[in-house]
């Protein structure tokens, strides 16, 4: 069988183009000369893979990985035949298996294609049924229902899946629209991206308990992320308000069917509280609508016994409007009574405020979201630090950042210290190295010697602390560790003229630790004692 293993980004590129280029029936055939072992003669050659396939009689093919409709195959037949099928699938086993990425590719051909070929014309008068094209003036419903079609049986088969139905997705159902009126086609490509999102929230439902939940999971947070990149850069393009009032129909059941999926409080790779806020902070012209919503969701909270993450979601878009309505005060109130607050979910309020330059708020929210960044998680720390780092930059005094990342430590450790180096405030860098207990062999030689430059004074209680640490482990290698930082030490007082002091040091050094033999003959090793 092939040992050969072609590079991953290949094999992506592979699994893309072959929807591109098959017939199903083609492709299954091909499955089966690779299943029956049929595949001889594997090899790489410049950017091309080359086979022998077994037919009636052998016949050469070549799997072009830069530009794969180029590909060949001496057979007579007219098109990307089985052979180059079977040479595909070879190419993948390491990978996975191959026959669940058989069915995975032959539904992504059917959702592409609309008459099956070969079919007879009633089957074809049932498949152009099924593929019926949207209709403009249909409502969202209906398209996502059209959605669903295009799509039914699409399951999770192997870790590329998610990729591939994104792009599918994102390739053959915008044509749909091609010749509608811009107002609705940005309408319907608003709905193509949440179906996309509901679409990849099932998935990941369903895949929960599989042995490779771990690779669909993360497949389906990258295509999550992917999702909402998308929804960003479409608004970015359109006007929602001017949307609202060419086609208010279609945009009052696009918001009561957002208000369906994100406040459910489900857990999902998509973040559902951001595509919702996201939309109605773009519509803040429409106050009618805005009334509407928030009367419904003040009735949903009324409501008692509700679970505690969808109660949490409630409050949080209810505190949304707050928001938009510049009420910043009753929204603190309201986000107050959450049962799980995340700081990551008013990232949305600072990534606002910061491309806005409006600092004063910006400091507001910050101040709030201090209580909950203690318990936060890595990436969201960092940006809280990030964000509040350069929110400083602008204020008349940094005196409260400096007094938050004290407050933090030691998960602030990294960017406090790095501001102190910036400031040039190397006393209190120093400061913080020794309450921390950090050796200078840790530090980088560039911070150490611009602090050494400016006053190497300043060095000599780090090198102290680090070295007598280290004799106190008590074994050989760490009298070693101990002998480098004070070699280190000693040049230090010999460039600031102190000699005597240093002579006098080790001394008491060698007198404290007399008992230790191995570190006093490490002692004489270095001339310092005799």
């Amino acid at each position: 069988m092939l040992k050969l293993q072609i590079p991953k980004n290949r094999m992506n590129y592979l699994i893309k183009q072959i929807p591109l280029h098959f017939d199903a029936a083609v492709l299954e055939q091909g499955w089966e000369y690779y299943h029956k072992g049929r595949v001889a003669d594997v090899d790489l050659k410049g950017t091309s893979i080359q086979s022998t396939v077994a037919g009636k009689r052998l016949h050469n093919t070549t799997v072009n990985l830069e530009n794969f409709q180029d590909s060949s195959c001496s057979c007579s037949f007219d098109g990307f035949c089985q052979h180059i099928g079977a040479t595909f699938f070879s190419l993948y086993a390491p990978y996975g298996r191959p026959e669940l990425l058989l069915q995975q590719l032959k539904q992504q051909i059917f959702a592409r294609k609309k008459p099956l070929r070969g079919a007879s014309p009633a089957q074809e008068r049932k498949e152009a049924a099924k593929a019926t094209k949207p209709e403009e003036t249909a409502l969202p419903a209906d398209w996502h229902r059209f959605f669903e079609g295009r799509f039914h049986g699409f399951s999770i088969s192997h870790q590329h899946s998610i990729e591939t139905f994104y792009d599918s997705a994102l390739e053959s159902l915008p044509g749909f629209a091609a010749d509608w009126k811009s107002s609705m086609r940005e309408i319907y490509m608003l709905h193509i991206v949440l179906f996309m999102m509901r679409k990849i929230e099932q998935f990941y439902q369903e895949t929960k308990s599989s042995y490779l939940s771990y690779y669909h999971e993360n497949g389906c947070k990258i295509a999550a992320k992917n999702c909402e990149d998308k929804l960003a850069q479409l608004t970015q393009g359109m006007d929602l308000n001017a949307s609202f009032v060419a086609e208010p129909k279609h945009m009052l059941a696009t918001l009561k069917m957002l208000g369906e999926f994100a406040l459910q409080g489900k857990d999902s790779p998509i973040d559902w509280l951001f595509v919702y806020r996201f939309i109605w902070w773009k519509l803040s012209a429409q106050t009618a609508a805005q009334k509407e919503e928030i009367q419904r969701l003040d009735a949903l909270l009324s409501k008692k016994d509700q679970p505690a993450k969808r109660k949490d979601a409630l409050i949080a878009a209810r505190a949304h409007f707050h928001i938009i309505q510049g009420d910043t005060d009753s929204a603190f109130k309201l986000l107050e009574l959450l049962a799980h607050p995340h700081a990551k979910d008013y990232f949305l309020y600072l990534n606002y405020y910061y491309n806005d330059q409006q600092w004063n708020d910006m400091l507001v929210w910050l101040r709030w979201l201090f209580k909950s960044i203690a318990q936060a998680n890595h990436d969201d720390f960092r940006t809280f630090c990030q964000y509040w780092l350069d929110t400083t930059k602008h204020l008349e005094s940094d005196s409260e950042w400096v007094q938050v990342m004290e407050s933090l430590l030691p998960r602030s450790y990294y960017y406090y210290t790095a501001y102190l180096l910036q400031t040039k405030r190397y006393r209190q860098w120093v400061d913080l190295q020794l309450a921390n207990r950090i050796s200078p062999l840790n530090l980088y030689t560039l911070e150490l010697k611009a602090i050494e430059e400016h006053d190497a004074a300043l060095l000599l209680p780090l090198y102290h602390q680090a070295a007598e640490r280290a004799v106190l482990e008590k074994n050989r290698a760490s009298y070693k560790t101990a002998v480098r930082l004070l070699k280190k030490l000693h040049s230090l007082y010999k460039q600031l003229g102190q000699n005597d002091r240093w002579e006098h040091y080790v001394y008491r050094l060698a007198d404290k630790f007399s008992r230790l033999r191995a570190f006093q003959e490490e002692l004489k090793k270095g001339k310092w004692i005799r």
